[in-house]
């Protein structure tokens, strides 16, 4: 099927599609963000900030980046690195499978094409982690390969340029787009094209509220703009409510040491957490949960409540504060003190609610804490 017939666009706005090359790149050299991944645009940068920024801000990631480099600067040392220690400089930044998918393709190319980035579309797309969009956006920027990287953010873009009412959830529309995008991008800047997309959809071509159209140097090409039907694009499918589960989490205090159980479920498989109980507990369940585990459970402080959002699933939260006697730890856990806690083991943010006070607990006791 012609790209056309499945955008529901008219020939003649598909046909106008390159001439937004010229004035996108012109904009993109005069307020194109500083960002750190753009000031020296190699393989490992790029990819590594690709990777992080999926699903995640700019703003968020900032920090994390420039931490990641300094301990992983480059692929032979990503392709070594101990689990608990990639976990840790993760941490914080949610969807962990990332991180363990960028460790995979680490090692794939450290044995596949000698620790180098392969400078091949295709043989990107072969490394675990990286799908069509991290591979068109490392080929491209790192590369100088004319293919598309194609994200959230360009299909909204080409959505309102081109006015069409395809559901862009579907994945034959997001290949129509792909197909129309190589007549756009110019051969000599093709990382530059498809940044300037990138950022006219993060920062212009905005997804919540009004876009900037006063602001957007493609404005005139705009088929949306000129149909005054901006707020109606893109279309997209309508989410599937998340399943939510409640949970009871028990932050475990001995002293000057935290009690921290490693995760067997593939949620956050191989991250550390508090005793994540499955329902709702009331303060005496929670004491004979702890026996159970060979505690002596004393003083038990009510937290508040929390949530926190996957993406298929919520926990609602229940949270208390419990100290005990030091007791042998069950399979898969380990007491923990202060300073395991800020450089070993990583927590997860889906608890911050409940581990943010946690370095207070430890030296100041239950008094400290606030339900």
């Amino acid at each position: 099927m012609h790209p056309q017939d499945l955008l529901l666009v008219s020939r003649e706005a598909i046909d106008n599609l390159p001439r937004i090359t010229t004035p996108l790149l012109e904009w993109y050299g005069k307020y194109a963000r500083s960002l750190p991944w753009r000031e020296n645009p190699t393989p490992y940068r790029v990819w590594v900030s690709e990777i992080m920024l999926q699903q995640t801000r700019v703003q968020a990631v900032t920090g994390y980046y420039a931490r990641f480099l300094s301990a992983l600067p480059d692929i032979r040392a990503l392709a070594n690195v101990r689990d608990d220690v990639l976990l840790k400089l993760w941490e914080g930044l949610g969807y962990y499978s990332r991180a363990r998918n960028l460790k995979r393709a680490a090692q794939a190319v450290s044995e596949q094409f000698d620790g180098a980035l392969p400078a091949s579309y295709a043989a990107l797309l072969s490394l675990p982690g990286i799908g069509e969009y991290t591979a068109g956006a490392i080929a491209s920027i790192a590369f100088g390969i004319p293919v598309p990287a194609v994200d959230g953010n360009v299909l909204r873009v080409l959505s309102r340029v081109l006015a069409s009412y395809a559901n862009v959830s579907d994945s034959a529309v997001k290949q129509a787009y792909r197909k129309l995008l190589p007549a756009a991008i110019p051969p000599s800047r093709p990382g530059d094209f498809n940044q300037s997309l990138m950022e006219l959809g993060a920062t212009i071509c905005l997804p919540n509220g009004i876009p900037l159209c006063g602001h957007c140097p493609v404005a005139h090409l705009c088929e949306a703009r000129q149909g005054n039907c901006q707020q109606e694009l893109p279309v997209k499918a309508a989410k599937k409510a998340r399943r939510v589960e409640e949970r009871t989490v028990v932050v475990i205090v001995s002293g000057d040491k935290t009690l921290l159980f490693r995760r067997r479920d593939r949620l956050l498989s191989g991250m550390y957490e508090p005793l994540n109980l499955t329902g709702i507990f009331s303060a005496n369940a929670v004491r004979e949960a702890v026996a159970a585990l060979g505690g002596n459970p004393g003083k038990v402080v009510a937290l508040r409540d929390a949530k926190h959002l996957f993406t298929h699933v919520e926990w609602r939260m229940k949270g208390f504060l419990l100290y005990s006697d030091s007791f042998p730890p069950p399979e898969d856990a380990v007491w923990a003190g202060r300073e395991a806690l800020s450089e070993e083991f990583a927590l997860p943010s889906a608890f911050a609610a409940y581990t943010k006070d946690l370095p207070l607990w430890l030296t100041q006791g239950w008094r400290t804490a606030r339900g």
